[in-house]
């Protein structure tokens, strides 16, 4: 699928299909009051009737019967002018982009650069517009017979002059960058887990190095053994597929800046281990490595934008199965951090192999440390499918991220971290143990990473958030969502003001 950019007025425009925009309770303005006068005033008439209002996630889809250069319109409703955000301009046009694609429309223009958010340039409009389009228009279909036969193969961005085209065309440029490499980390989470198993994972993120000029290393059992990631090593012993430690390095910022270390889950299924979880939906559990997911994405995508920092990315891979070699309740294993872990529970094994990608971090003398794992289902009932919980040591590093989630739509909310949850995991028989109480779990399991870090540091639990089971959202289809690749790049340089 291409993008372009024009700077014609959308009335003059002929193109298969056109998305115009309408703000909730205001009068027809502009083209749409014009395209409306040479429609017969079809969308007055649909406004005037309650039949499309302009709210948010509403769309009208007209033919013109060739009584304009578009053969379709589509009006976007944005919702009240005042509330508009960038995230309802990616709905927008993730909602019209569908449309369109199911109306068996292949090329059409976009008007939504030119709506209006505020404190946003219609640069980040048209970066938000293409987002929203790309990852609406996402189909998982590789294993299937039967290929998606609906396709849009072009979208034009309106730019609101010649003067802001160029700028626009960089921002079309990035939305498409960030969107594909968040459909990538789709494509690995929705994946089944005989195809991506941990090697499949390192492989794929040795693929971007290559391609991108990133350095990655891949540690093996013995290099995982001879590092000392005891906990990582006691949740691969289950499982015939042997783990994978993936490091990932883009060093293009001043050789003075210390990097930011991203960490991700790389559990490619998650079956509990001897502590098994129920059959039901088991499936799913091939999710489990969508943090590792994010990260390797990420990264790709900081090194296809060419971001002048320095960020290092670190996957613990591996299953947890429950085989005659796997990890018992009431095993001890040692970490790279030197903690003595009590494993109460093997199904809380993301814990555990994050804890020695986060001490391996501190090699790095890291700037700060960021860790993303669907990690606890407490999390996920805390706070739906709509928000990641956020914990972490440091409140301006917080801040940030939770800035970065406002602006990417990927939404993060402060939990707490008090002593009293860490008072909760301690072990009678080793320092600490991998679960408290039935109640506060994603706070108990953050209070478990902690005691592996230095320095600032945050967690993200998306839990809720990196796999859609019941019903699909405006760009977000049913399977992985893809979350954290967008975030992650906006924080990074949100952080280093670049």
């Amino acid at each position: 699928m291409k993008f372009l950019v024009t700077t014609r007025k959308p009335e003059t425009i002929k193109t298969e299909g056109l998305a115009l925009f309408h703000f909730e309770g205001e009068s027809l303005a502009g083209p749409l009051k014009d395209m409306d006068k040479t429609l017969n005033s079809k969308i007055s008439k649909a406004v005037k009737s309650g039949v499309f209002e302009g709210k948010q996630g509403q769309i009208l889809l007209i033919d013109s019967l060739g009584k304009l250069p578009a053969e379709k319109i589509i009006v976007a409703g944005l919702g009240k002018r005042d509330a508009v955000t960038l995230e309802i301009i990616r709905r927008g046009a993730g909602i019209s982009a569908k449309a369109f694609r199911d109306a068996g429309v292949k090329n059409f223009v976009t008007t939504l650069a030119l709506a209006e958010v505020k404190g946003a340039q219609s640069g980040l409009l048209a970066q938000s517009a293409v987002e929203g389009t790309k990852l609406a228009l996402y189909v998982f279909d590789q294993l299937k017979s039967e290929k998606q036969k609906k396709k849009i193969e072009s979208v034009t961005v309106v730019s609101p002059d010649s003067v802001s085209e160029p700028a626009i065309a960089k921002h079309v440029r990035r939305g498409a960058t960030l969107a594909q490499n968040a459909c990538l980390a789709r494509d690995l989470i929705n994946l089944p887990s005989n195809i991506a198993t941990p090697t499949y994972l390192a492989n794929e993120a040795k693929k971007a190095a290559k391609e991108l000029g990133i350095k990655c290393t891949v540690l093996g059992p013995k290099e995982i053994e001879k590092n000392k990631m005891g906990a990582l090593m006691a949740v691969a012993k289950g499982s015939y597929e042997p783990a994978r430690f993936i490091i990932m390095e883009w060093m293009k910022g001043p050789k003075k800046q210390k990097p930011i270390a991203l960490v991700g889950k790389g559990l490619t299924f998650d079956t509990g281990g001897i502590s098994i979880k129920p059959a039901d939906r088991m499936e799913e559990m091939k999710s489990d490595m969508s943090g590792g997911a994010a990260v390797i994405c990420a990264m790709r995508a900081i090194a296809a934008l060419g971001i002048k920092a320095n960020v290092v990315g670190l996957v613990p891979s591996t299953e947890n199965m429950p085989g005659g070699s796997a990890v018992k309740p009431g095993d001890v294993a040692t970490g790279l951090s030197g903690v003595t872990m009590e494993i109460i529970n093997t199904d809380a094994e993301g814990r555990l192999i994050l804890s020695d990608a986060l001490a391996y971090a501190k090699r790095y003398d890291p700037d700060c440390v960021v860790d993303i794992a669907t990690l606890t289902g407490a999390c996920a009932v805390a706070l739906g499918g709509f928000a990641s919980g956020l914990f972490g040591t440091d409140d301006e590093l917080i801040e940030q991220l939770k800035e970065s989630g406002e602006a990417t739509g990927e939404r993060l909310w402060p939990m707490p971290l008090w002593p009293e949850y860490e008072d909760q995991i301690r072990s009678e028989v080793a320092d600490v143990k991998n679960v408290g109480p039935r109640w506060g779990g994603a706070i108990t399991a953050a209070a478990f990473l902690k005691k592996h870090v230095a320095g600032k540091w945050a967690h993200i639990d998306i839990a809720g958030t990196a796999y859609v089971s019941d019903k699909p959202r405006s760009y977000i289809p049913l399977g992985g969502v893809g979350l954290g690749v967008r975030l992650f790049v906006d924080f990074i340089e949100r952080r280093l003001g670049l």
